[in-house]
């Protein structure tokens, strides 16, 4: 039921609680306005507070890699289910969670009396399960690396966001965590992965979409990992 709450902790991000892609996923365009801090905008908003109870949110997952015989295999594709329903706290939600379906299906939730968001958690425990055993690295090293892109290397920028039909104001929020980092070479070709957050306040549960991505340098694929709102669930 803490899975969030822990999960949130270890990344060092926040010191409470708080994808086939969908054809018509949300589509950014940049605008102007001030930028808010990376971390409270993922972390300390309550992001909760704007999904109807006994609602459903879907997020469509994608994951693929070119690297030839990594952890990874052939082509993921599946889907994030969250049952919401109302909770003690006006703001903050009951969330039952299925996360993937069949072979794929990974224990998630449930979670009780959230304001924030349990997917940015979700994604990001799942893929650095999946980057620490590529990289044979130490997964706390990797979380504190994020942590720190997300507070001192994030660029926060305005957008637009399509959404049933009408543009609407978000933030996309980009960090790449490795790039410089003093473990490079042992990054396999992914020290420039890139982390890019999309959220909206008029979408329910806010985010948008979530990105992990990285390439060679001549354009090839080594990782793409993508969650994004779908629109015609409900």
């Amino acid at each position: 039921m803490k899975f969030l709450v822990t999960t949130a902790l270890a990344l060092g991000l926040v010191a409470v609680p708080v994808l086939g892609m969908a054809q018509d996923a949300p589509a950014p365009t940049k605008v102007n306005a001030a930028a808010p801090n990376a971390s409270d905008l993922l972390f300390e908003a309550p992001q909760m507070k704007n999904v109807t109870p006994g609602s459903t949110i879907t997020y469509d997952y994608l994951r693929r890699s070119g690297i030839a015989k990594g952890p990874y295999g052939p082509p993921m594709t599946d889907t994030i289910v969250f049952t919401v329903d109302a909770a003690k706290v006006p703001d903050a939600r009951n969330i039952r969670v299925t996360m993937f379906s069949g072979f794929n299906r990974v224990p998630a939730g449930p979670f009780e009396d959230m304001p924030g968001n349990p997917v940015i958690s979700l994604f990001l425990e799942n893929h650095l399960r999946g980057l620490a055993k590529l990289l044979e690295a130490n997964p706390r090293y990797l979380k504190n690396a994020i942590r720190k892109g997300l507070r001192d290397k994030a660029v926060v920028t305005p957008i637009k966001v399509t959404f049933q039909g009408r543009e609407v104001d978000g933030w996309r929020v980009e960090t790449k965590p490795f790039e410089g980092d003093a473990m490079t070479e042992r990054m396999r070709g992914m020290a420039n992965m890139t982390y890019t957050f999309v959220t909206a306040p008029d979408v329910p549960g806010e985010i948008v979409s979530i990105e992990a991505q990285s390439k060679t340098p001549d354009g090839g694929e080594l990782l793409e990992e993508k969650l994004s709102y779908e629109q015609k669930a409900g």
